[in-house]
């Protein structure tokens, strides 16, 4: 079996160069998580705003048609003479 001390090695030698500090890299900072905060409320608001504009709809139909189930696909006995155009 061979030994693993060498690849724990390569790999710890991996992971300390990540955590160096990097004055030259670029990072989003504070000005990056604001802006994804304001984000992630104007998010939830419209989902909020939807949510309630979507309680707010009737999906029943109105009308005279609306108790008479028996009636699917037809048409209304108003216009059952009338040539289509």
């Amino acid at each position: 079996m061979p030994d693993m001390s060498a690849s724990a090695h390569l790999a710890m030698s991996h992971l300390v160069t990540l955590a160096e500090l990097d004055e030259d890299k670029v990072t989003p900072g504070v000005l990056g998580f604001i802006v994804f905060a304001v984000m992630a409320l104007a998010v939830w608001g419209l989902m909020k705003s939807m949510s309630r504009h979507m309680n707010r709809v009737d999906f029943a139909e109105s009308g005279p048609r609306a108790a008479e189930p028996g009636n699917a696909g037809q048409p209304a006995a108003g216009t059952a003479g009338r040539k289509q155009s």
